[in-house]
């Protein structure tokens, strides 16, 4: 994955407004990139092992840290590349990035009719914090979300092979 830019967003526009009965607006794109949001797309390489040369967008994410805790606003995966375990590895690498910018937690909203999303979030470490009655829209009126939460571990740093911070090994 790489990091989303203002180029990449009528592509990251289109998987959403294919994927999403209620898709975001490309406003709310350019909003998240211009807020300093975590946006970032999962493009085909055209070189090999070089991301940033990449060709065509297969998947996005956006994470908004807020103090140290963070929250994915949106994941999204186009209809060609889903179930092969792109939003997985999306999801995972969002989460990497929270644990590396020190993040306690990382929250979320589901749509409660989702049971694919739900079994990879719950499969991801998330758990169900709550519900928030008729919050999404859908042909019938509405839905509730399902709020989860996903706690991170941060490991304290310890000395390896008896070599505390600062001093160097052998010598």
């Amino acid at each position: 994955m790489r990091a989303m830019t203002l180029e990449d967003v009528d592509a990251v526009l289109a998987i959403e407004q294919a994927v999403q009965a209620y898709p975001w607006t490309r406003g709310n794109f350019i909003d998240a990139l211009g807020h300093g949001y975590v946006c970032r797309v999962d493009a085909e390489e055209l070189v090999a092992g070089h991301p940033e040369d990449g060709g065509e967008i297969r998947g996005f994410a956006v994470l908004m840290p807020v103090l140290d805790e963070a929250e994915l606003l949106n994941i999204g995966v186009a209809a060609g590349q889903q179930r092969k375990g792109l939003g997985r590895a999306m999801l995972r690498e969002m989460l990497d990035v929270a644990h590396k910018m020190k993040m306690r937690r990382v929250f979320l909203e589901v749509r409660a009719s989702n049971a694919a999303a739900l079994a990879l979030y719950r499969s991801s470490g998330f758990g169900k914090l709550g519900v928030r009655r008729d919050y999404y829209q859908n042909a019938s009126g509405s839905e509730d979300a399902i709020t989860m939460v996903c706690e991170l571990k941060q490991e304290a740093t310890l000395p390896h092979a008896g070599v505390w911070p600062g001093e160097r090994a052998n010598g």
